[in-house]
């Protein structure tokens, strides 16, 4: 993979296309090129027989010029760096930042082209593919362009395995917010191509990692579970707190950090760890020590006032006037 940085400063990642499936993609445009060439130029010289050399001689350098050039140029500025060629293979030209290339691109491949395929034979076109990094030749490195790949193989078996049953919600307490996402990344590649490993390798690998990712939690790995189960269930950890936090609706509901990007959920099937048993070993269902941190909740703080206390009934009641308390006026309505 060739990582290019776009205007937004965003990596891609393309696979670059090499000499064999370019220099294929070259001689298929070449003969339908020629093809076309030979045919235009028959009827050509059929329609200009009347006309004396030097009006013929022109005519053969247009016809040149036309079909041999500018006919290349004009297919890969409307197809968008896609001749019949790299249509075949699966290749495609874009620029140096991953954008589809223009018609000023398009005609500096095809000016040096001429050159550099056409007058050679393909021999520096060749040279400067094999010294290339990402197999560019002449017209790609002073055009800005870039020829990679559009199909490529769908790789199987990408998801990772789950952990057995009875390690769910085991490391709810861990916190992972000094885990980086470098770790992560490594440890999700591991457990998806840890069948494709040697064995020693990768128990080696899984040692590295689960320390690496016990030395970032701050929890030891527990006793009696392999670190491959462990890292299994880690990261089972972090992607349900992401389901979690993502059913809230954006509430972060992940517990002691639950940063990070959801990874996928593992897929449903055997167990492919040969040492882990389907029932827990002894002590499964203890968590460590350093692992209960956080897990406990918080004690309720008590209020320093007392209860509040409802006065008897009679005690110190607010004293409203009436009519015994007002003073006479003399004054006595009538029956």
């Amino acid at each position: 993979m060739s990582e290019l940085v776009t205007g937004e400063a965003v990596a891609l990642e393309l696979r670059p296309a090499r000499l064999p499936s370019r220099a294929l993609a070259v001689l298929l445009d070449l003969v339908v090129a020629f093809a076309a060439y030979m045919i235009v130029t028959v009827v050509l010289v059929i329609s200009t027989a009347s006309l004396d050399e030097a009006a013929r001689i022109a005519v053969s350098i247009a016809t040149f010029l036309l079909v041999l050039v500018g006919a290349p140029i004009a297919v890969e500025t409307l197809s968008h760096g896609r001749s019949l060629g790299k249509m075949a293979f699966g290749l495609r030209v874009v620029r140096d930042d991953g954008g589809p290339i223009r018609f000023r691109h398009a005609l500096v491949r095809g000016a040096i082209g001429v050159i550099e395929i056409l007058l050679t034979l393909g021999v520096i076109a060749c040279v400067a593919s094999l010294v290339s990094e990402r197999g560019r030749r002449l017209g790609d490195v002073f055009a800005g362009t870039l020829v990679v790949r559009e199909r490529i193989p769908t790789a199987h078996g990408r998801f990772s395995p789950p952990p057995p049953p009875w390690l769910a919600g085991r490391f709810s307490a861990l916190d992972l917010s000094a885990v980086p996402d470098g770790l992560w990344l490594a440890i999700r590649q591991y457990l998806t191509r840890m069948r494709q490993l040697d064995p020693q390798v990768g128990a080696a690998m899984a040692e590295r990692l689960a320390s690496e990712l016990a030395e970032r939690t701050g929890a030891p790995v527990p006793q009696g579970i392999p670190p491959a189960v462990y890292l299994a269930a880690v990261v089972q950890e972090r992607q349900a707190r992401e389901i979690r936090r993502a059913a809230a609706g954006g509430t972060d509901t992940r517990g002691p950090g639950g940063e990070g990007q959801y990874e996928g959920r593992a897929t449903p099937g055997p167990y492919p760890y040969p040492s882990v048993a389907a029932t827990p070993p002894a002590g499964a269902g203890q968590v460590p020590a350093a692992a209960q941190v956080g897990h406990e909740a918080a004690p309720r703080e008590r209020s320093t006032e007392g209860p509040a206390q409802t006065p008897p009934p009679g005690s110190q009641r607010s004293k409203q006037p009436d009519d015994t308390d007002r003073p006479s006026t003399g004054f006595v309505p009538p029956a």
